[in-house]
């Protein structure tokens, strides 16, 4: 399923068990992640999911729900 994938990637970025990863989950308020660390997430996104996610998307990104719409744009 796409949103383990999804957890998983978070999870090893953030150093956090995936079952902690819920859609509300934002990631520099709940998780402590910086630019850098969100920028990681991105390109385990990319890679995982085959897609390329525009420069202009990745600031907009700053819960799990946003990464999960972004993913289900980008796949169709």
């Amino acid at each position: 399923m796409e949103f383990e994938k999804l957890q998983n990637i978070i999870a090893d970025v953030a150093g956090v068990d995936p079952s902690e990863i819920k859609p509300e989950t934002t990631f520099v308020a709940d998780l402590g992640l910086d630019s850098l660390d969100v920028y990681q997430i991105v390109v385990g996104i990319e890679d995982e999911f085959k897609i390329q996610v525009p420069d202009d998307a990745i600031e907009h990104v700053t819960s799990v729900q946003d990464a999960a719409d972004l993913i289900k744009k980008a796949v169709g």
